[in-house]
């Protein structure tokens, strides 16, 4: 059944769109148990979601038990487009993406974090303004933006809090900047948080609880409990990388601490590592070019980070008790190199009763993970019971059939 807050949040057409959407139904017989509502009601906000292009029957059906099969509801990808993008130091990937979410239109922009919030968000919203010239478009197709960042986010604020690597950017209204320059609605996130969801939703759906890990520059996580990405009171839930390991000294961290996790086992740490051993390693993706060279002075650093890696998570399991981990970022194209450690340490450490059907794997979702687990919080959010109402009255206008769905365009 539906949530009190949920039921009541939305008007009934708005309540059957949000339940479509986020999968909790997949047929009018789904519908009717979720709501409470007749199977005559149904049908008529159905007939209404129909006839306005946001809800569509796919032609697969799903059998019942034993009966005959239903025709699937599915939200129509077409219905509106989103805007996604993974933003780096230097770079920011930018995407148009469906509903569904698949990537339509997509292009990389040089960007400097240290030119401030003013500058790189008015490049961001000429690029978008471009993506969507390219594919006919304009603001008002636009679900919404999703932008992922690295650096700590408050999510529900819209804004970046305390040190990182964006200086100039605490605290400022990124949210309502971008809305001037685009008319439409801007959410914000950590950008493992993004990762995290395309992760759980594309391959991990069943997973209760769930953690995912990135090892890349610097060392990151995210939760997912009951379906659910897990935030913490403000937003700072997950950051695992400035779990201190050293009690007294240390190797000095980016934040200014020493002995952090970041410090032994980040991407830049081990670079830092192998300098020192006379090898060319400024990046994450330099100590990755060496592994797969051959370098065995890397493997064996490799191996020590995902070691350390694993003590970080092994604390981490013995708290949220997770039926999943998934090592993700740029450290873990390494595979078994770093994951091994981690694995053998998370095992040493746990319970028995936390470690017995625990999986730790590799991540799937590749480089357009953060991309998509942007456009994903964009559709799930703006398609939740509170806003369903206000996306019908937005996007009702287009009918099925009534425009062809855009090619896949990649700029360079």
């Amino acid at each position: 059944m539906t949530r009190a807050d949920d039921s009541t949040a939305a008007s009934g057409l708005g309540l059957v769109l949000s339940r479509v959407a986020d999968g909790t139904a997949q047929s009018r017989a789904e519908l009717v148990s979720v709501t409470g509502f007749s199977r005559t009601t149904v049908g008529q906000y159905l007939t209404q979601l129909f006839a306005a292009g946001l809800v569509e029957e796919a032609p697969e059906g799903m059998r019942r038990g034993g009966g005959r099969p239903s025709r699937l509801l599915r939200l129509a990808p077409d219905a509106a487009v989103v805007l996604a993008a993974d933003i780096g130091e230097t770079h920011a990937r930018l995407a148009v993406t469906d509903l569904t979410p698949a990537i339509l239109a997509e292009n990389t922009i040089a960007i400097d974090l240290k030119d401030g919030p003013i500058i790189v968000l008015a490049q961001l919203a000429d690029a978008y303004r471009a993506l969507l010239r390219t594919l006919r478009q304009n603001a008002r197709d636009v679900l919404g933006i999703g932008l992922g960042l690295p650096a700590p986010v408050d999510h529900a604020g819209g804004r970046i809090v305390g040190p990182s690597v964006m200086p100039g950017w605490d605290d400022f209204d990124i949210c309502g900047c971008l809305t001037t320059h685009l008319g439409v609605p801007v959410l914000v996130e950590n950008d493992v948080n993004l990762m995290t969801l395309s992760e759980f939703r594309a391959f991990w759906p069943d997973a209760a609880q769930f953690l995912f890990v990135k090892a890349g520059t610097g060392i990151g996580s995210g939760i997912v409990t009951d379906g659910r990405l897990y935030r913490g009171a403000q937003g700072a839930a997950g950051d695992i990388g400035h779990m201190q390991l050293d009690r007294t000294g240390g190797p000095l961290c980016r934040c200014g601490k020493q002995g952090c996790l970041e410090a032994h086992a980040a991407g830049w740490a081990v670079a830092r590592d192998l300098r020192a051993e006379g090898l060319l390693a400024q990046t994450a993706r330099d100590v990755l070019r060496l592994m797969q060279a051959g370098n065995s002075a890397t493997a064996l650093r490799l191996h020590e980070a995902g070691l350390v890696l694993g003590d970080a998570v092994a604390n981490t399991v013995s708290v949220l008790n997770p039926s999943a981990i998934v090592i993700g970022g740029m450290l873990a194209e390494a595979g078994e190199t770093l994951i091994s450690g981690i694995r053998s340490r998370v095992q040493e450490r746990s319970l028995p009763l936390a470690f017995r059907h625990l999986s730790i794997q590799r991540a799937r979702s590749g480089s357009d993970a953060g991309l998509l687990g942007a456009a994903r919080l964009v559709i799930d959010t703006r398609l939740q019971p509170r806003h369903a109402d206000a996306t019908i009255a937005a996007h009702s206008r287009f009918k099925p059939g009534s425009r062809t769905r855009p090619q896949k365009l990649r700029l360079v």
